[in-house]
C-alpha cells in the first residue's frame, strides 16, 4: 500500500482529513476554528509534527529491516514492489474474499450439462457482497412494511405537512419579537417614556412640517383630535405611517425610510398626544373611530329588573 500512497502525499492526507473533522465538529460561527482558538493551531502543529516523526521512524526501520533481510528475501520483496496494483497479493485476496471465484484452472469442475449452441455456462456462485446485499434489502423491506404499514408511522408527505405547520408557530413566534419584520397585525402600542421620547424625536424629524409640532394639523389632519380619515388605534394608524395615506392627496409611505420599529414608535407618540388640545387646531377630518376589539359593556346586565314583583 506504501507504494500507492507515498508519504508526500500520506502525510498531507492525513492532517488535511483531521483538519477538515476539526473544522466540522468545532462550532467557531463565522470564524475558522483554528483562528478563533489557539489551542487548535497549536493542536494541529503537534500533530503534524508528530506524524513527520512517525513516518522518519517508519522509514529507518524498514531500512534496517531490509538490510537484515538474505538475498533471496529481498528478491521477493522486490518482485512484490514491482507488481501493478492489480497483482499485488492483497488486491487478489480481497477480490476472492468479495466474489469467492475458481481459478481458471478448475472451470472443467464448474461445467454444467448445459450447451447452447456451444455456449457452456458455469456453475459459480454468487458473489458474497450481491448475496449480502441482496439479504440488506429483504430485512429493510420488512422494517418499512411493518413501521409504516402496519404501525402507521408518519410518512414523508405527512413529516411534511407536520414540518409546515411548526414553522408556521415558529414564524409567528418569531414574527412577535422580532422588529424588522413587525406589521400592523402584530404591532402593540408602546407606553414606556423611553419610546414616546423617541417617538417624538422621528415626528419632529419627519411629520411636523405637515402636521405641526405640537399635531395640531397643517397640511396634514390634526392628530389630535378623536376623528381619523382612515381609522385610529395603533394597528391603523401604523398601517397608515407604513404604507402612506389616501391616494393622489394623501402623505406617503414612509416603509422606506423608516424601519417598522421607528414606525411603531411614532405611531404610538401621536396616539399620546390624544385630548392634548393645542392652539388653533385645525378643524377635525374623518370619522370618530372605535376600537371594536375593546371589551363591551352590557348595558342590560347592570340595568335594574323592573319586572321585580311588589309586595
Amino acid at each position: 500500500m506504501k507504494k500507492f500512497f507515498p508519504v508526500y502525499v500520506r502525510v498531507p492526507l492525513i492532517f488535511f482529513i483531521v483538519f477538515a473533522l476539526m473544522e466540522y465538529f468545532i462550532d467557531s460561527g463565522d470564524k475558522p476554528a483554528f483562528v478563533k482558538f489557539p489551542m487548535v493551531s497549536l493542536f494541529l502543529f503537534v500533530f503534524l509534527f508528530i506524524l513527520i516523526a512517525i513516518e522518519i521512524t517508519l522509514s529507518a526501520v524498514n531500512r534496517v529491516m531490509y538490510q537484515l533481510l538474505s538475498p533471496e528475501e529481498k528478491a521477493q520483496k522486490e518482485l512484490e514492489e514491482s507488481l501493478s496494483f492489480k497483482e499485488s497479493t492483497w488486491f487478489k485476496n480481497l477480490m476472492h474474499k468479495l466474489t469467492k471465484t475458481e481459478p481458471i484452472e478448475k472451470e472443467a469442475d464448474l461445467l454444467m450439462d448445459h450447451d447452447y449452441d456451444g455456449i457452456k455456462e458455469l456453475d459459480n456462485n454468487l458473489p458474497p457482497w450481491w448475496v449480502y446485499l441482496f439479504y440488506i434489502c429483504i430485512i429493510f423491506g420488512v422494517i418499512y412494511v411493518v413501521r409504516y404499514d402496519v404501525l402507521g408511522a408518519d410518512d414523508q408527505e405527512m413529516e411534511l405537512k407536520k414540518e409546515m405547520a411548526q414553522a408556521k408557530i415558529d414564524v409567528e413566534e418569531y414574527m412577535k419579537t422580532a422588529p424588522d419584520l413587525m406589521d400592523e397585525k402584530t404591532v402593540v402600542l408602546l407606553t414606556d417614556e423611553p419610546s414616546l421620547a423617541a417617538g417624538k424625536e422621528i415626528f419632529t424629524t419627519n411629520c411636523a412640517a405637515c402636521h405641526r409640532a405640537d399635531a395640531g394639523g397643517q397640511i396634514g389632519p390634526n392628530l389630535t383630535d378623536d376623528k381619523w380619515i382612515l381609522g385610529g388605534g395603533i394597528k391603523n394608524l401604523f398601517h397608515t405611517i407604513t404604507n402612506g395615506g389616501r391616494d393622489g392627496k394623501g402623505m406617503i409611505a414612509w416603509k422606506g425610510t423608516l424601519k417598522p420599529k421607528e414606525i411603531q414608535k411614532v405611531a404610538s407618540y401621536i396616539l399620546s398626544l390624544q385630548g392634548s388640545n393645542p392652539k388653533d387646531p385645525k378643524e377635525p377630518e374623518g370619522e370618530v373611530w372605535v376600537d371594536d376589539s375593546a371589551p363591551k359593556t352590557d348595558a342590560a346586565a347592570t340595568a335594574k329588573d323592573t319586572t321585580e314583583v311588589k309586595k
